[in-house]
């Protein structure tokens, strides 16, 4: 499976409940497309929120997302790992 990262903008103010609610949903909804969220993070600042998984497609981290009501503006392969 190849691993991706995904970012939101828009989220400026997100709490850390928030953003455990909402990467909860992700989780609840993983299955459903061989999708597996590993982590998230944000900052309130910006409003950007990063969620790392491992995916069979980017596409599938993406329609994960939208079924949860967040969809990620942008999403990333992440080919190397250290």
């Amino acid at each position: 499976m190849a691993m991706f990262m995904d970012v939101h903008h828009g989220m400026a103010g997100i709490t850390a409940e928030q953003l455990k609610a909402a990467h909860a949903a992700d989780l609840a909804a993983q299955g459903e497309e061989g999708v597996e969220f590993r982590q998230a993070w944000a900052d309130p600042d910006s409003g950007t929120v990063y969620c790392l998984s491992s995916a069979p497609s980017r596409e599938a981290v993406q329609r994960v997302h939208e079924r949860t009501g967040h969809p990620a503006d942008e999403v990333h392969p992440v080919p190397l790992q250290a």
